[in-house]
């Protein structure tokens, strides 16, 4: 049964949907920097070229945002998952003051959003680190936690009675692998750069663990009504056999892709498999006094994740591969894919919220969860997208099966609400949302809005299963 409060939503993220990258007194990200790339983004050495950058117009949510609002109601949604563009409130990251402009910004995005009666559920750090912090280290200099706490304040303060739910990074685990350097971990860095090393990548981990714990602390004495999350990226994996060095390579995997930074995060301490892959990997971490102790008290009240697919893992050389969500894997012979490779398995989806759910016993937020599409603008207005109706309904109805088993979801906020700027190429030609917005990859469109089936279909889906309770 699900709750009666239960947050049916959909999710974004500014960098992807915004635009408006140098208005209202933004200053440059790191994702500003990357420019569009056929499969993934390219670092342009800090300089703006004669190249597309993506994120610097995206989808232009930053100008029409009231209009967007309205179609999110249409949609019948009662949450929206987005995420703060740290730039616009602290345009260099080290400003003295904040940015006021950029602060009534997002005060306009949550009335209207109330006005419509749709809770934001506020992503703090989606990829979005500050460039100029970027050139100084990024996460693997100290000083990022000050200054992220900092940040985390004003925006505590400001948006109190605006804001309750608060996810403190976007798909922490993706700084575990190396596309995550320079947006994860706001590293100025290429993805083949020797600077791109696992003992970078789990240092600045660590400021980030440091950072989150401190900025909960802060947050609690603010509104001790707040609730704070983590967020996974699902790296979920079958073992490709029963053979016992499979199995346990698979478990091996999923604990440092897939747990370690909800465990550190919800338990609050380091697990001893991670301490082992650090000692063996040769990683040493720089753990200041008090560090543990500040992990020990910032553990967060709910696990928000994203879940599109699953693979398999094993030790044969030779067994086919697959595309997936940041890392490869073995084909499943038991799964279809997506026209990108992607694995659908909403079986897998339930087998991930029952497996997440007994191993810590805190609320459930699934922020995540979609198919990527090419999808065809008719003469008529109309997009039909059967495809994606049919991946949204065998997960949802996988979602409420879990729900059955015990789990204890508190929100489906799937990807994305309306078509965005792809995270790893730049692109728009793999689409996500609800809502068609006509623009190409090079930015050239009318930028209208069109309604796909999709929409109509989860609006009366959240209809049906509201009605129903």
């Amino acid at each position: 049964m699900l709750n009666k409060d239960f947050l049916w939503g959909a999710s974004s993220a500014a960098n992807q949907i915004e635009g408006g990258y140098n208005e209202g007194g933004k200053g440059l990200s790191v994702i500003d920097v990357l420019a569009q790339g056929e499969n993934h983004r390219v670092e342009t050495k800090g300089v703006i070229t004669g190249r597309y950058y993506s994120s610097h117009q995206a989808v232009d949510f930053y100008h029409h945002y009231k209009e967007d609002i309205k179609l999110f109601s249409e949609l019948g949604i009662n949450s929206y998952r987005m995420s703060i563009a740290w730039t616009r409130i602290f345009p260099n990251g080290d400003d003295k003051e904040p940015n006021e402009e950029g602060l009534k910004f997002y005060d306009a995005i949550f009335d209207e959003l109330h006005r419509y009666h749709i809770e934001p559920v506020v992503t703090i750090s989606h990829y979005e680190s500050p460039f100029k912090r970027a050139l100084e280290g990024g996460w693997l200099n100290r000083e990022m936690i000050d200054l992220y706490v900092c940040y985390c304040e004003i925006i505590f303060k400001r948006y109190k009675y605006k804001v309750k739910y608060w996810i403190m990074f976007n798909e922490m685990n993706c700084l575990l692998v190396p596309f995550g350097i320079m947006t994860a971990g706001g590293i100025f860095s290429s993805i083949q750069s020797p600077l791109n090393t696992e003992q970078n990548r789990f240092q600045a981990l660590h400021h980030q663990f440091v950072a989150s714990a401190k900025a909960i602390c802060l947050g609690k004495t603010i509104n001790p009504d707040f609730h704070f999350g983590t967020m996974t990226a699902s790296m979920i994996n079958y073992a490709l056999t029963c053979a016992p060095d499979d199995v346990l390579l698979m478990q091996q995997d999923r604990q440092m892709k897939h747990y370690f930074t909800s465990d550190v995060q919800i338990r609050g301490h380091y697990p001893g498999y991670a301490l082992r892959y650090m000692r063996e990997h040769d990683i040493h971490i720089d753990i200041c006094d008090g560090d543990l102790e500040e992990i020990k008290k910032g553990v967060v009240d709910f696990y928000a994740c994203s879940y599109y697919m699953t693979n398999c893992i094993g030790y044969d050389k030779d067994a086919p591969k697959t595309a997936a969500n940041l890392v490869a894997g073995l084909k499943n012979p038991y799964l279809k894919a997506s026209e990108w490779g992607w694995q659908i398995d909403p079986q897998g989806f339930r087998y991930f919220l029952n497996e997440t759910y007994d191993r810590y016993q805190i609320p459930i937020m699934v922020v995540e969860n979609g198919l990527g599409a090419k999808d065809t603008l008719n003469s008529d207005g109309t997009i039909h997208d059967d495809y994606r109706i049919q991946y949204l309904d065998a997960h949802i109805n996988a979602m409420l099966e879990a729900i059955e088993d015990g789990v204890d979801v508190i929100g489906y906020l799937p990807w994305s609400v309306m078509d965005l700027m792809a995270l790893s190429t730049g692109n728009i030609d793999k689409r996500y949302g609800f809502i068609y917005v006509d623009v190409d990859n090079c930015g050239q469109g009318s930028f209208k809005r069109y309604k796909k089936d999709s929409f109509y279909y989860y609006h009366d889906k959240i209809k049906s299963l509201q009605t129903r309770n």
